[in-house]
């Protein structure tokens, strides 16, 4: 058994799938276990290549396991705490990005500035598998009991310095829903008040408020079958490339060197004030970053105004109307 831990968010569940990929083509008679949220169930299926799924949050530790695997790999960060995750699991070996205060120094060095899809292949890449980093495409899942065709704004984010202000979402939506976008507000549970206060400014109905009203499965079908996706730097945004579906990403604190689509750029348009953001990015290393708590939206997203983000979708429109 090849047990992998990759215990965090959507978006970085879709940045590892070539990684998987290619371990799944390399090793296609052993069992694949990945280490992640159970939430991530639905999208896990569409990946098709990961065995069994052991529910896992972050750095807690893997459990349910049966037997100790025979080798543990870690998509998770580059250590020392999820080093210690997957040692704690006995594996017979590790294949980790090297790591002296995990008394790890087999593997290659991390790399700050790395694209996040690329740092997880070039990590594989070490010991032997190759990977497409390009194979990021999922399939689109039916669209039953979903709307088609729509205009999906995704407001919310992890982090609230990467939340561009929901009354700028608000006159975007107002301002698309006159040019004829049919505007959806979607969003986890505790996001609908922050859909609920965007559909008030467009002055929309409730029902165009999607935001806890659907699993990720529903949520991956209607964000798959949409017209276009705006949204900040989440995991709406790494769905849209795995999807194909036009989309203009806000970013902030993050760099989309790192995070922004690495695929299908026509169809794909980002916006951020590099000048702003300098300096100031979370950590590259997804053993944990923590927020402060009086966190507002980064300067670099908050500079973004809404003609400029209605200028980037004429432009991913144009790029999808000429790939057609």
């Amino acid at each position: 058994m090849i047990l992998v831990l990759r215990a965090l968010g959507i978006g970085d569940l879709v940045t590892a799938v070539p990684a998987l990929r290619g371990l799944r083509a390399a090793y296609p008679a052993m069992t694949l276990t990945l280490a992640a949220p159970a939430g991530l169930a639905a999208l896990i299926d569409l990946i098709g290549v990961v065995d069994r799924l052991v529910p896992t949050v972050g750095l807690e530790p893997v459990r349910w396991l049966d037997a100790p695997p025979d080798w543990a790999v870690n998509l998770h960060g580059r250590g020392p705490q999820s080093h210690q995750v997957l040692r704690a699991t006995r594996p017979g070996r590790l294949w980790a990005y090297a790591c002296p205060a995990a008394d790890h120094d087999d593997g290659p060095t991390w790399r700050d500035d790395e694209h996040e899809v690329l740092r997880w292949c070039r990590l594989l890449t070490w010991y032997g598998v190759e990977c497409d980093p390009t194979d990021l495409t999922l399939p689109r899942p039916p669209p039953d009991r979903v709307p088609v065709g729509v205009t999906v704004l995704h407001p919310g984010a992890a982090s609230a310095r990467r939340r561009w202000p929901a009354d700028r979402f608000g006159v975007l939506a107002r301002r698309l829903t006159d040019a004829g976008h049919r505007v959806v507000i979607t969003g986890s549970p505790g996001e609908r008040t922050l859909a609920e206060a965007v559909a008030a400014v467009a002055d929309l109905p409730g029902t165009a408020v999607y935001a806890g009203r659907m699993d990720l499965f529903r949520f991956s079908a209607l964000l798959s079958h949409a017209r276009l996706l705006v949204s900040g730097d989440t995991g709406a945004g790494h769905l849209a490339t795995a999807f194909g579906v036009p989309s203009v990403l806000l970013f902030g604190p993050t760099s989309p060197a790192r995070w922004g689509p690495l695929i299908d750029r026509e169809i794909h348009q980002v916006l951020q004030y590099p000048a702003l953001s300098e300096g100031t990015e979370e950590p590259a290393d997804a053993d944990g970053y923590a927020e402060p708590a009086d966190a507002v939206p980064h300067p670099a997203l908050a500079a973004i105004c809404v003609d400029e983000v209605l200028a980037a979708i004429g432009e991913v429109q144009r790029g999808a109307a000429a790939t057609q």
